[in-house]
């Protein structure tokens, strides 16, 4: 089974969603028999007139609110990370154009470590407060990973990392995606947002068991959490 996930480096629901997606390939005895691949979307491309703020500021000031309402934003999204074992500092999160970032994750799928390459900078970002914005920051993590230092910086800001990152983007805009995170299943199913486990194992079990010709999105009785480019909540 493909899984196609659009998603974005600075998108908590979409660090939410991913263990919410392990957790049902786990409990459907799914974890060998998917293939999971990460595509680029970015909520703010103008986060550049932001960059280096602490994340609180930058929702007070790009969403209208207060400090102290970014601030309660922020302590619910905890909340709901850490019932799935994920630690959120948001007081340590910095603002950034995640361009880079995306440029990283193409070429961990090339050499085969995308997905742990993902992970790896959800927690640089969301629990470690590093800076997605420094080339520097993104090597590290990068030889982390065992991918060669000197390739990964050539290949990160060039034209065919960026033209990777563009045709994202296009297949995001031709699915009419606004919010992420966005799964697509085998290219006949999509789902919306940081559904409930259960909503997952469901889905999961329904791509196992059928074909389809056209693509449906699929719903549960209620909207899953997402970030999406006008939302005041991201």
């Amino acid at each position: 089974m493909k899984i196609e996930i659009w998603s974005d480096v600075v998108c908590p629901f979409c660090y939410i969603g991913k263990r919410h997606l392990e957790i049902a390939l786990r409990d459907s005895d799914m974890l060998t028999e998917v293939d999971i691949e990460w595509k680029s979307f970015q909520l703010d491309p103008g986060a550049d007139a932001y960059v280096g703020m602490h994340l609180h500021d930058y929702l007070s000031k790009s969403k209208g609110i207060t400090l102290e309402q970014a601030q309660q934003m922020s302590a619910g999204v905890e909340e709901r990370g850490g019932a799935v074992g994920i630690d959120f500092k948001f007081d340590n999160a910095i603002v950034a154009n995640t361009r880079l970032a995306h440029h990283l994750l193409h070429f961990a799928k090339a050499k085969g470590v995308q997905y742990e390459m993902k992970e790896r900078l959800f927690k640089a970002y969301f629990i470690e407060g590093k800076d997605m914005n420094s080339k520097e920051v993104l090597l590290e993590l990068a030889e982390e990973m065992g991918l060669d230092g000197n390739a990964t910086s050539s290949f990160i800001g060039s034209d065919e990392a960026d033209q990777h990152f563009r045709e994202d983007l296009g297949w995001a805009q031709q699915f009419g995606i606004r919010g992420v995170p966005f799964f697509v299943f085998n290219r006949k199913y999509a789902l919306s947002g940081a559904q409930p486990i259960s909503t997952f194992v469901e889905v999961l079990e329904k791509v196992k068991s059928e074909e389809v010709e056209q693509p449906e999105v699929l719903t549960s009785s209620s909207e899953g959490e997402s970030c999406s480019t006008d939302d005041p909540n991201c």
